[in-house]
């Protein structure tokens, strides 16, 4: 694979089905007694979880952001009809409060989750919900794998620094930060069990997230096609082939939702 330097929107949506799912549940999930007139979707990417948002609450107004231009660009094609702005999660600054402040697969990108709810609360209604999910990619085989690649004599030096971009952290953490916030908490997390083709498909759909920064470190198509190499190997014993030739890929997701009145 080729280094972007930027998030490559058709490969990410390669698996794009499996990909909306959790924005689906997140969505899904959220309850209010009322409609809500404004929502943002923070890390939009291509659009996909804003289809979800504007599907649900069709007459509200919606705005989706994101850092990166590539991705915006392509929200902007698939869906001309809705309002797509690139920003950053941290520098955003918005004159409307939102009813419903959405991130999907996108806080853990961001290293201070205090402060970072602290400017995502305050761009809430004062009856508004915060509603987040956080990829446990750690927690995950492919993701020690590339861990343990990573740390290897042959690309420390590169990609030794990779492991510090994820952020995220347990429970406890969330909810005593959210708590302060909201008088009401939902959390909940799921294994969504993908059924994919090969080991090789895992690694497709790493390279388009959470492996991209370590792929985007290294200097050469050879390098990054060798290191992926090296993760494909290494996932071996973790996802073993299915009588049908298939392989099961569980992913480990977290939510949580705020609302800032009881319903």
């Amino acid at each position: 694979m080729k280094s972007s330097k930027d998030w490559d929107p058709e490969l990410y949506l390669k698996f794009g089905n499996e990909r909306t799912q959790p924005a689906i549940d997140l969505v899904n999930r959220i309850h209010l007694d009322y409609q809500p007139k404004n929502i943002i979707d923070i890390g939009c990417g291509p659009g996909n979880s804003g289809r979800i948002l504007t599907a649900r609450w069709p007459e509200a107004d919606f705005l989706g952001i994101d850092s990166s231009a590539t991705m915006i660009e392509k929200a902007k094609k698939d869906y001309p009809e809705q309002n797509w702005m690139i920003a950053d999660a941290v520098q955003f600054e918005s004159t409307t409060t939102y009813d419903i402040v959405f991130s999907n697969a996108v806080i853990q990108w961001i290293p201070d989750h205090a402060n970072l709810l602290e400017k995502l609360s305050g761009l809430l209604s004062d009856k508004g919900a915060l509603a987040l999910q956080l990829p446990k990619f750690r927690d995950m085989p492919v993701g020690k794998a590339v861990g343990r690649v990573a740390e290897r004599n042959r690309w420390k030096k590169q990609t030794g620094h990779c492991a510090g971009l994820f952020t995220y952290h347990d429970y406890g953490f969330y909810y005593d930060l959210f708590s302060r916030k909201f008088p009401a908490v939902e959390m909940w997390e799921t294994f969504y069990l993908h059924v994919l083709e090969s080991r090789e498909a895992i690694i497709q759909w790493t390279e388009s997230a959470a492996m991209r920064p370590y792929l985007d470190s290294l200097n050469t198509d050879a390098e990054r096609a060798e290191f992926r190499r090296e993760v494909l190997d290494e996932i071996g014993d973790a996802y073993p082939v299915q009588n049908d030739g298939r392989i099961i890929f569980p992913f480990k997701r977290f939510f949580i939702i705020g609302y800032k009145r009881i319903k």
